[in-house]
């Protein structure tokens, strides 16, 4: 069975017609968020959750279990009346590919309709090029998807590419002469890629996907207002307000590394000069380590600890500055802070970041909680993955393209947006962009 065509686009009629559908496509989306976010539920809490009838309900759950993207769970007895069956996300529902592009490396992965890595595919490189990105990527997927039946490759529902924006400007910190990364300002890879393999393909800053993972795939029950720092060759980040990723004007927003911070020595830096792991490669490298293999895997490092707390002290201290600026400008609730790095480092660092951040002079703003992110190290490579996922099946991580209804209704907790009731065809914030598929 293969991935169901996405019902906005489906089938002949006039604009009434297109609306239902668009409407109906909308409500299995967002039925699809509830359940990703709040796991197995029953026919009776999305109903209460949605504010749809009971019928709309059952007619969207039988279709989504038709086309294989939910399945049953174990019946919940012990109530009152009959056993209540509670439905879920099914595993095997719908597949994507994400490839991460990064600095020292490039990361091609399979991921399941729950965020869970099937097949993984990385090589190292000393600086990265169109041409090896597009190499490596056309080949590795057509290896992944030789190892696929049918109907697995027939539930793919895209590629999804994380990378940095502006490439060409870090010939420098990379160590490289400038007309190596040149090819990068003409070059569209994602076009490249797309029509060597025949799947679509999304392009997203690798900071704004990576924060797109753990809004996608993470704990489910995080802040709804958080900015998140991410700790690759170059640190960078994203922006999540009230529940949704935003990616900003030109898709670069939450970049982070450019934020000008505290030196050390009395005067200013960006961020990214302190608080990335080129830094630290840089200093392993000084101290006559081993530097190569802090790329090798980000399970386990085997450096001396004093070096990896200095770095961490360092770092901390600037995403601290970096933390308490933001908050000056939006009210942040949490800053998240995850990245390439074994999961005790992480927590060192998210230690020492605290720290700086209780010493920070607070007077006019409430200072924001800072906390671990749940993905972990591959977050680029699951975010690039989530894109496909997101634009296809998920409501909740897509902010509308155009403002909310001046009346809209409010039948769901804060944490969705409104749901729209085929009877009477009102929408909030995502009906305009529901209604907007079926022209693309």
């Amino acid at each position: 069975m293969s991935l169901p065509a996405d019902r906005a686009r489906n089938g002949a009629g006039g604009p009434r017609g297109s609306n239902l559908r668009g409407v109906r496509a909308h409500n299995e989306r967002l039925v699809l968020s509830l359940l990703r976010s709040r796991g197995e539920m029953s026919k009776a809490d999305l109903t209460r959750l949605t504010g749809l009838s009971a019928q709309t309900v059952s007619v969207i759950m039988r279709a989504l279990e038709e086309d294989g993207l939910i399945c049953r769970g174990q019946p919940l007895r012990g109530r009152i009346g009959q056993p209540s069956v509670p439905l879920g996300l099914a595993r095997d529902g719908a597949f994507s590919l994400g490839l991460k592009v990064g600095q020292r490396s490039l990361d091609l992965v399979l991921v399941d309709f729950l965020g869970g890595i099937r097949t993984r595919v990385t090589e190292r490189h000393r600086y990265p090029t169109p041409d090896t990105v597009v190499r490596f990527a056309v080949s590795a997927i057509a290896d992944i998807l030789s190892q696929l039946g049918a109907d697995e490759r027939a539930r793919i529902a895209g590629l999804g590419i994380a990378m940095p924006f502006h490439i060409w400007h870090w010939w420098r910190t990379l160590g490289v002469p400038e007309e190596a990364l040149l090819d990068w300002r003409g070059r569209d890879i994602g076009v490249e890629i797309g029509a060597a393999t025949s799947l679509p393909v999304q392009v997203q800053n690798d900071g704004t996907a990576a924060c797109g993972a753990e809004l996608l795939f993470g704990y489910g029950h995080g802040p709804r207002d958080f900015l998140y720092f991410h700790l690759g060759y170059f640190i960078g980040g994203g922006i999540v307000l009230n529940g949704s990723l935003v990616p900003g004007r030109t898709g670069n927003a939450g970049a982070i590394g450019s934020m000008l911070v505290p030196d050390g020595w009395g005067g200013q830096t960006v961020l990214l000069d302190i608080a990335s792991l080129s830094v630290l490669e840089r200093m392993l490298g000084e101290a006559g380590e081993a530097a190569e293999r802090l790329w090798d895997t980000p399970s386990e490092w085997h450096f001396p600890m004093p070096l990896v707390e200095a770095w961490a002290d360092a770092a901390g201290r600037a995403i601290a500055a970096a933390a308490a600026a933001a908050v000056a400008v939006y009210d942040f609730e949490a800053c998240l802070v995850d990245g390439w790095m074994p999961i005790p480092v992480r927590s060192l660092l998210v230690e020492r970041v605290r720290a700086h951040l209780a010493a920070i002079p607070a007077s006019g703003i409430d200072l924001p909680l800072i906390e671990a992110g749940s993905i972990g190290a591959h977050a680029r490579s699951l975010g690039a993955a989530s894109l496909p996922l997101s634009a296809r099946f998920c409501s909740i991580c897509r902010p509308s393209p155009r403002p909310a209804p001046a009346e809209a209704p409010s039948t769901l907790p804060s944490a969705f947006p409104e749901a729209v009731d085929p009877r009477t065809k009102a929408g909030g914030a995502c009906a305009p962009f529901v209604a907007g598929l079926a022209s693309d």
